[in-house]
């Protein structure tokens, strides 16, 4: 297992592709740690790289008036 911060778009692509590989792997294992630390990873650049900012609450209000009819 090489950990190590995801910086760039590359790393980011790899560290998802490594996650996909051991996303069912059993809690306490080399593997499940290392899914753990990925997931950490990938959160932190997701947020710095991908922020998604709050809706406009009336808009909001009005989408899911939609969505009930």
């Amino acid at each position: 297992m090489t950990i190590k911060p995801i910086k760039t778009k590359k790393d980011y692509q790899m560290a998802i592709n490594r996650m996909k590989a051991i996303f069912d792997s059993q809690p306490r294992t080399p593997e499940g740690d290392e899914l753990e630390v990925l997931g950490i990873l990938i959160d932190k650049y997701e947020q710095e790289h991908y922020q998604i900012d709050y809706p406009d609450p009336i808009e909001a209000i009005k989408f899911r008036m939609e969505q009930l009819g």
